[in-house]
């Protein structure tokens, strides 16, 4: 725990002080009963445990509530404020490959369901499909049945477009912005996808996110799940720096092994191989996260893990209302016990 304020620490010696000019006022003074600053105890008749609980827990409420002045902060769950997640999953056609049983594809679409579930319903939920090109199939939307039927249009096509599908995600997040890298491949677009263009230069130029601190975008989240390397559409790592600067956070799903297998397709042989480099870099670029599956059980953990850290985070977050709440029940505890065993109130 740390403090926003340390410097008010110091009147951490008030209740310090008053302790022990309590204790002072005891030892000096043991008769019918105890008068130090308007604090009125009697002595006689009663239990020692009860003479000495109502300072104490003033003395409590005291440090609490400096506490509380000082700001405490701690790093705690809380629920994350994701109003939108966009699942980007590879269709290349590597994705046949049945080393992930029944296939890798199936396994994706299986624990892709399985994520909608367990997702709240008031999050949006986006779905980009990525091959050599990549595109949006299904747009944010609350309706859990148009995200299923999504996953279930998926078409496999060739190649792997890593950088694209960033594209068209953030494209998804914020359609006003132009994600278009120069010396790369666009993102495939539909008219549906594409902003409206301004011809006031001055307006476009308005258009253009300052950036932002990797992660700090609480509001939205990409999760990208590929079993190849990027082998067409823009640069992944210009993409992934234009998430980044928007504070876009994406968690990739790298489906397969490093070592990869060898896919026969219509007498054509290819060698399908998983870069765990490049999906690290994705995610460590944008204070995201990496998950790698092996295997169909694995894929559905890693979505379930997904799930929570999507719904909650670790953040350093002011807790003062905490200890200030603890002083005000403190006090208010000194208070009753005070009347109820001696007829008065501190």
């Amino acid at each position: 725990m740390t403090f926003l304020w340390p410097k008010l620490l110091w009147l951490l010696l008030v209740p310090l002080l008053a302790l022990l000019a309590y204790a002072l006022v005891v030892r000096r003074r043991p008769a019918a009963a105890l008068r130090y600053a308007g604090l009125i105890v009697p002595v006689a008749g009663g239990a020692r445990w009860r003479r000495l609980l109502p300072p104490l827990l003033f003395l409590l409420a005291l440090v609490a509530m400096v506490l509380a002045v000082a700001r405490p902060a701690a790093v705690i769950l809380v629920p994350t404020q994701n109003e939108a997640i966009i699942l980007a999953v590879d269709v290349s056609g590597s994705m046949r490959a049945t080393d992930v049983k029944p296939s890798r594809i199936v396994a994706a679409q299986e624990a892709a369901r399985a994520f909608v579930a367990a997702v709240p319903r008031k999050t949006r939920i986006g779905v980009v499909s990525f091959a050599a090109a990549a595109s949006i199939v299904q747009y944010p939307t609350a309706s859990r049945d148009d995200v299923l039927a999504a996953i279930d249009r998926f078409q496999l096509q060739r190649g792997t477009a890593l950088g694209s599908a960033i594209l068209v995600a953030l494209k998804a997040l914020f359609p006003e912005q132009d994600f278009d890298l120069r010396g790369g491949a666009a993102p495939r677009r539909s008219q549906s996808l594409d902003a409206p263009r301004d011809a006031d230069p001055k307006k476009a130029d308005a258009k253009k996110a300052e950036p932002v601190e990797p992660g700090s975008y609480r509001s939205a989240a990409i999760v990208l799940l590929t079993d190849g390397q990027a082998t067409a559409g823009a640069d992944p790592v210009e993409a992934t720096r234009l998430a980044a600067e928007r504070g876009v956070r994406i968690y990739t799903v790298g489906i397969g092994t490093p070592a990869g297998e060898t896919l026969k397709v219509d007498g054509w042989s290819m060698r399908v191989r998983l870069d765990e480099d490049a999906m690290k870099a994705i995610a460590a670029g944008t204070q995201g996260e990496y998950f790698a599956a092996t295997n169909a059980a694995d894929l559905k953990k890693i979505y379930e893990a997904l799930s929570s850290r999507l719904l909650f985070e670790r953040r350093e977050t002011e807790i003062g209302a905490l200890f200030a709440a603890a002083g005000a029940l403190l006090l208010a505890l000194a208070a009753l016990a005070s009347q109820w065993w001696f007829n008065r109130i501190l």
